[in-house]
């Protein structure tokens, strides 16, 4: 700017002040060379081009000034002319270079810049064009050269409009390149009509115009934005704005404003311009329409597609299944199989949610590849699936189900680990039925299947009446709860030979006011699955806690050593629960070591938080129990991966044990592998003396049953020790 005023501050038509011209364009080409080498653009060759064409305008306008003050002459047309008519190819190519690197743009984007271009090439036709054309006071060759300039600036304005209707690119740099086109068009289409109606010294006013364009070019070059000259991927919008319609609107309404303007409608070439530029502004704008018109119907069945289909998986989601469960009802017999993964959720808390996902994707393609063709395959949220088959009967559903169990139960390959998830799969349907009440039949089928294991279970009446008796119990259960109906029984762990209560087992039971006393058996799985088994749990564990207190204030050594409590899986598998166990023993004041958990081997078998649990609890000095012990999945396994103390023989190793059969063989194993690792071992379901005598021969030193002492809410110590020694002699006595 300071280069502009020092210009018009000289002497007009100066010697200094062609200088100063000269030297702010040959400073804008320096400035357009230090821009690339500043900011590194990824394809200079465009800055390039642009500074060879501005090089090649100011070489113009050197000769023009040699012309001038050097041989006092001013010749229009002259060789400066060539050089600047040359600098417009130059700059055409920088900026077709700029267009080409824009890709991904949308194919709609040019007809828009057609639009523009032609509602502004009319304009130039009648004002400005068209009137130097037909200027008869100049030579031909004059009339040529003064289109032929403002035509070059409408060509590269037209190049640049195709860059500014792609809002992405609409970049500081390239606003400037368009504001310095503009300034350009300003000069030459001035220049061009002072030079037809005026005076050649009246040119003097579009200098400050060009002057201004150099520095408008030199600022893009040095904006930050020309380090940012790359292109980004479609963003799949129309674009179609307010603004943009508003353009649309005026370029196709100049056509007809145009025969208002004096002069215009009489004139035969005006008014052929007008009706070709016209016609031609409504066949872009049809275009323009029509193109709008396919995106919006393809961006409609792209939220069609994206509303009826799961992101992660690619499968169908739950709305196209239940559409497609309907359609099927119309005319068919559908059969649906909902599949709930099991264990899943240790998978993202143990690996992360990214390899739960790489999951997820896998065995969703087994499930696609394992179907029929014509099923629909759909995840229906978290980790659970589901199968549609269109038209079959039961037995085929089964087969299906069958089959996916199947594929499923193979490990899965993801994150560098060897998985396995296991599947419960619930199936339902036939005609005449509600689609929310199939799926609602196939979820009961499903969780029935889980619960016992199967691979699949068909949803038959009787789950709904388990299912409303499990909602009675459970409802029943909160009101126990906050009664008191509930009561903690103990059994004894005796001691072999010495006859004496090792410790004792903490048991509830529940009196029903109604039912009268209700078995665990039967109210257990409805408090693991609606989760009251949490704080019956901290109950049992606070009261069972308290109880062995008092009995080593009353009793001292004649007591029990420690109270075994049981522990459900969904306890452990709740974060928190060691520090449940510390208030506990806290706050009743039972050393830690007077306290044993007993586990079953499915509540660790999938690892994660429970094991954690285990881990935490024994640094606090509790011990810990397997339950259960070799009726599990993998028992030798956990031994390797679970804290453990105190190994419980399943009472199935112990019913035939004074036989010669496998039993009796595998709980003499057992004792031998609890004694190599160092571990005490509890016969469980003793239940006569010559059990008792055949487990204490074999080397167990603990027994546990019914032929020792049935759980009561008040065991007497002392007649329990003398009912162990008459029990250890008649063992004794059959042995004999």
């Amino acid at each position: 700017m300071p280069a502009i005023a020092g210009y018009y501050l000289l002497p007009a038509n100066s010697f200094a002040a062609n200088v100063v011209y000269d030297l702010a364009g040959l400073a804008c080409c320096l400035a357009i060379l230090a821009g690339v080498r500043l900011h590194r653009p990824r394809r200079p060759g465009v800055w390039y081009w642009l500074a060879a064409g501005q090089l090649t305008s100011v070489l113009g306008d050197m000769i023009y000034g040699f012309f001038v003050y050097a041989l006092h002459e001013k010749p229009y047309p002259s060789v400066a002319d060539v050089f600047y008519l040359a600098a417009y190819p130059m700059m055409a190519v920088g900026l077709l270079l700029l267009l080409r690197s824009r890709r991904g743009t949308r194919a709609d984007r040019p007809i828009d810049a057609a639009i523009v271009v032609t509602g502004l090439g009319l304009l130039f036709w009648i004002f400005v064009l068209h009137p130097i054309a037909s200027a008869s006071a100049v030579s031909a060759l004059q009339r040529i050269i003064g289109i032929t300039y403002p035509a070059g600036d409408l060509l590269l304005l037209a190049m640049l409009a195709r860059l500014l209707t792609d809002a992405r690119v609409r970049t500081g740099s390239i606003r400037l390149l368009a504001l310095a086109l503009a300034l350009m068009l300003a000069a030459d289409v001035g220049f061009s009509l002072i030079t037809l109606h005026t005076a050649p010294a009246a040119t003097r006013a579009m200098d400050a115009a060009f002057l201004a364009s150099y520095v408008v070019w030199a600022a893009a070059a040095l904006h930050p934005s020309t380090a940012a000259d790359r292109s980004g991927p479609p963003d799949g919008r129309t674009g179609v704005g307010p603004g943009r319609l508003g353009a649309f609107a005026a370029c196709s309404l100049l056509a007809p404003v145009m025969l208002l303007v004096p002069g215009v409608g009489t004139n035969p070439v005006d008014r052929s311009a007008v009706a070709v530029g016209g016609i031609l502004l409504v066949l872009l704008v049809i275009a323009r329409m029509a193109g709008f018109m396919a995106e919006v119907r393809r961006q409609s069945a792209d939220l069609r597609r994206l509303a009826m289909q799961d992101d992660l998986t690619g499968l169908a989601n739950r709305r196209r299944l239940e559409q497609a469960l309907r359609d099927a009802l119309v005319c068919g017999r559908p059969q649906v199989a909902l599949l709930g993964l099991n264990g899943f959720k240790n998978v993202n808390d143990e690996l992360g949610r990214p390899v739960g996902d790489r999951v997820l994707g896998l065995l969703a393609e087994r499930v696609r590849r394992a179907v029929p063709a014509g099923a629909v395959v759909a995840r229906m949220g978290g980790d659970e699936f589901a199968v549609l088959l269109p038209d079959a009967s039961a037995e085929q559903a089964r087969a299906a189900a069958g089959r996916l169990a199947g594929v499923l139960r193979e490990p899965v390959q993801a994150g560098g680990h060897e998985l396995l998830v296991g599947v419960g799969i619930g199936l339902a349907g036939g005609a005449g039925t509600d689609p929310v009440e199939i799926l609602r039949q196939a979820e009961a089928a499903m969780y029935a299947a889980k619960q016992t294991g199967e691979p699949y279970r068909r949803w038959t009446p009787v789950l709904d009446e388990r299912s409303s008796e499990y909602a009675r119990l459970g409802a029943e259960m909160r009101i126990a709860l906050d009664t008191g109906q509930f009561r903690v029984v103990y059994q004894p762990i005796v001691a072999m030979p010495e006859a004496r209560v090792a410790a004792v087992e903490a048991l509830v039971r529940w009196e029903h006011p109604e039912r009268g006393v209700v078995e665990p058996a039967q109210f257990v799985p409805v408090a693991e699955q609606n989760g009251l088994i949490v704080e019956l749990g901290e109950w049992i564990l606070r009261t069972a806690c308290e109880r062995m207190v008092r009995w080593n204030a009353e009793l001292g050594p004649a007591g029990p050593d420690r109270v075994n409590v049981n522990v459900s899986a969904r306890q452990l598998a709740r974060p928190g629960f060691a520090g449940t166990v510390a208030r506990a023993l806290a706050e009743t004041g039972l050393p830690a070591g007077c306290l044993t958990v007993e586990i079953t081997e499915t509540a660790v078998f999938e690892g994660g938080q429970a094991v954690t649990a285990l881990h935490e609890l024994r640094a606090l000095g509790v011990r810990v129990a397997l339950d259960d012990f070799g009726t599990g999945h993998s028992s030798l396994g956990l031994l390797q991966t679970v804290p453990v103390d105190v190994l419980k023989v399943d009472k199935s190793f112990v019913d035939d044990i004074t036989g010669a059969g496998r039993h009796a063989v595998i709980a003499e194993a057992l004792i031998q592998v609890s004694q190599g690792l160092g571990l005490a071992a509890v016969a469980e379901g003793v239940e006569t003396a010559e059990q008792a005598a055949e487990l204490h021969r074999i080397g167990y030193r603990l027994l546990q049953g019914y032929h020792f002492g049935r759980p009561v809410a008040d065991p007497d110590f002392g007649l329990a020790r003398a009912m162990v020694a008459a029990a250890v002699e008649r063992g004794i006595a059959a042995r004999g």
